[in-house]
């Protein structure tokens, strides 16, 4: 677990998918006054250098944010997604790229706060010298799953709960599956995004059953794959598995999904939206 470092993925095409639909998600939670707490339990580094060796190493990016940015046609779906991308870049040139603690953060209002949480001694130091002065935002170093419980409720009472684990330890699989059980029995009303890699479909399968097993209502499910699956190693696609999403979010992903699709893969990929459990 201490081995994964997100910056030999940054900018690919699942990045892409769950920064995009996490931005929305935000936008959605800003309509309301009242305040929010965003809680990242696997919040990385914060941001990205994509010409550092572990991004070059993999050439990820090329195939991700790479193939829409800073080209001139965009979506206006996309437009908050591409405002933090845009933030850390200039001239129209791609140099580095946000994570999800940097999407967030440009978002938020004066009311919301930021709660990070990283294990990782390398991307904890950059993640800590980012946010030392801001206010609004706590980093500590910890497994974010295992102390996730301490954070709820949330002192706002509105929330939303990212979850984002490498899947490096086949464990993790099931410990998501455990934390939201208990995280929703604590917090039922905050909205919770869990991200996961498409490896091999048995795999996400059975996660998806056991997901659907809590009695967990309102579970959205969006995916999208890059290739077919495959039983060779390497991802071929990934998702995002929302509970109490935002209500247009359905309607949403199925605009977005169509035009990164094409974007892409030229239209060779798959994407799909449902309801793994409904209201």
């Amino acid at each position: 677990m201490l081995s994964y470092r997100h910056g030999f993925h940054a900018g690919n095409f699942a990045d892409v998918l769950k920064h995009s639909l996490l931005c929305l998600t935000i936008i959605e939670l800003k309509k309301k006054d009242k305040p929010f707490v965003y809680i990242d339990t696997h919040a990385g580094a914060g941001a990205y250098f994509l010409q550092s060796p572990f991004a070059e190493k993999t050439g990820e990016y090329r195939q991700g944010i790479g193939r829409l940015y800073p080209n001139e046609t965009s979506h206006p779906l996309l437009d908050n997604y591409f405002d933090g991308v845009r933030s850390l870049n200039t001239d129209n040139k791609l140099s580095h790229y946000p994570g999800s603690p940097e999407f967030v953060r440009a978002l938020i209002r004066s009311q919301d706060r930021m709660q990070l949480s990283e294990l990782h001694g390398s991307d904890f130091a950059f993640l800590q010298e980012r946010y030392r002065n801001e206010r609004q935002i706590s980093v500590a170093q910890e497994d974010g799953l295992k102390n996730l419980m301490k954070k709820l409720p949330p002192v706002q009472k509105r929330g939303l709960i990212f979850i984002d684990p490498s899947y490096e330890v086949k464990e993790d699989y099931s410990r998501v599956v455990e934390t939201l059980t208990k995280a929703y029995r604590r917090f039922a009303t905050g909205v919770y995004c869990l991200w996961y890699p498409v490896i091999r479909r048995e795999t996400v399968d059975n996660l998806m059953a056991e997901l659907a097993e809590t009695g967990i209502r309102k579970q959205l499910r969006i995916e999208h794959c890059v290739l077919p699956d495959s039983e060779e190693l390497g991802m071929t696609g990934s998702g995002l598995l929302l509970i109490n999403p935002p209500w247009q979010l359905e309607s949403q992903a199925r605009e977005l999904l169509p035009w990164l699709n094409d974007r892409l893969t030229d239209g060779a990929g798959t994407w799909s939206v449902d309801w793994l459990v409904p209201e």
